[in-house]
């Protein structure tokens, strides 16, 4: 019997690289494993569900069984792989030793957490998976009726903001807890992470800047937990959601031997470090995805390189070789509050932020020349025109 492809991982890039396949090779057995139930939703959706009232059920697009009868794929769901055996072309898991043609792996990311004391540190929560949302979900509901209704964000990077913008949006009192200065520092130009944060204030959202949150403790009241900030001050809040990063899953090929940097590499054909195994998505690093900090490229865990380098994977796979090319991919950051379309330079790049009209900055070069931008606002109508001037 031929062996299969085998696929670790149904998220985005996992189910992605199936269906695109699919399209090349109808006959080759596929086999996907995956830790969870392996429905097939949005991952963005999770933060922006609260305010439209959506049940995390209604969040799954097709499930689980049906999307393995469309792509004729076999499913080990709720299943974990505990060990790669490169030389031998293996993986193990709790039913057995399964040989494979070619390995995928497309485990994703894991919630970054830092240590906080307290004996209801353990209720801090993170949204990184339908599982988590449909934890935090439930969490909420707890509230139900409740005059005050505040939660705490740690973080006010992408999934913050996001959330922040969701939950507030929805009836809840939202403060942010961030140890740095601004709203989506890593991404933003200071003017436009200035306008955010306004916007999201305009909604009752409050920030605290340079500080953390110390300890979480058990109290009374409908706001049953109290969380004290590393600056002193003192919290009541009914939840607590951590959303200060994620950090590329790479435990199962590090065990394998496989070369990891910040995440798992991969070269222009998605392949590792081993023969016949391939990496995407957010446990991926990219040598196609150019980077002043490191020689091995750049992780991309947003939806578009993702779907780009499923295709490239695909054609590898079904015996074409094919180099994974990334266009220039805008980001669009959900915060209706303020619209927001990022195109950030490639890491590392020299250079600095020109605001050339209002709601748009562009970041320049040593050389003059456009290496990305930030579009706010009605500006967001400007995301094809500012692409045209990019010099990837």
């Amino acid at each position: 019997m031929m062996a299969p492809v085998i696929v670790i991982g149904a998220g985005l890039a996992g189910w992605t690289t199936v269906r695109e396949f699919r399209k090349l090779d109808t006959t080759t057995p596929v086999l996907l494993i995956t830790a969870d139930s392996g429905d097939f939703y949005a991952k963005p959706s999770l933060s922006n569900a609260l305010a439209q009232g959506k049940l995390p059920a209604q969040l799954v697009s097709t499930p689980a069984d049906k999307m393995a009868a469309a792509q004729n794929v076999t499913l080990l769901p709720h299943t974990r792989v505990s060990a790669i055996d490169t030389a031998a072309k293996t993986i193990t898991t709790p039913a057995g030793t399964q040989a494979y043609r070619q390995l995928v792996l497309a485990t994703g990311a894991q919630p970054i957490r830092v240590a906080v004391e307290g004996d209801a540190a353990d209720q801090v929560l993170s949204v990184n998976s339908l599982q988590d949302f449909a934890a935090f979900h439930a969490h909420l509901q707890t509230a139900t009726g409740q005059p005050d209704r505040h939660v705490l964000i740690m973080g006010a990077g992408l999934i913050g903001c996001e959330f922040a913008n969701d939950l507030a949006q929805a009836g809840y009192r939202v403060s942010v807890v961030d140890p740095g200065a601004r709203a989506l520092a890593a991404l933003l130009p200071e003017a436009a992470s200035g306008a955010l944060q306004q916007a999201l204030e305009a909604l009752g959202v409050r920030f605290y800047w340079g500080t953390t949150v110390r300890t979480v403790h058990a109290a009374s009241g409908a706001n049953g937990l109290a969380v004290t900030l590393a600056s002193g001050e003192e919290l009541a809040a009914h939840g607590v959601l951590s959303a200060i990063g994620l950090r590329a899953d790479t435990a199962l090929a590090q065990a394998a031997g496989l070369q990891v940097d910040r995440a798992i590499v991969v070269n222009t054909q998605l392949q590792t470090s081993a023969a016949g195994v391939y990496a995407l998505g957010d446990n991926a690093q990219y040598a196609s995805a150019a980077s002043a900090l490191s020689a091995h490229g750049s992780a991309l865990p947003y939806v578009m390189p993702i779907m780009a380098a499923a295709r490239a994977l695909a054609a590898n796979l079904a015996g074409t070789p094919t180099a994974l090319a990334f266009a220039l991919m805008p980001v669009s950051v959900k915060t209706p509050a303020l619209p927001l379309v990022v195109a950030p330079p490639q890491p590392g790049t020299p250079g600095q932020w020109d605001a050339p009209a209002p709601g748009i900055w562009q970041w320049i070069d040593d050389a003059g020349l456009q290496r990305g931008f930030v579009l706010a606002g009605a500006q967001t109508a400007q995301r094809m025109a500012q692409s045209k001037l990019v010099t990837l």
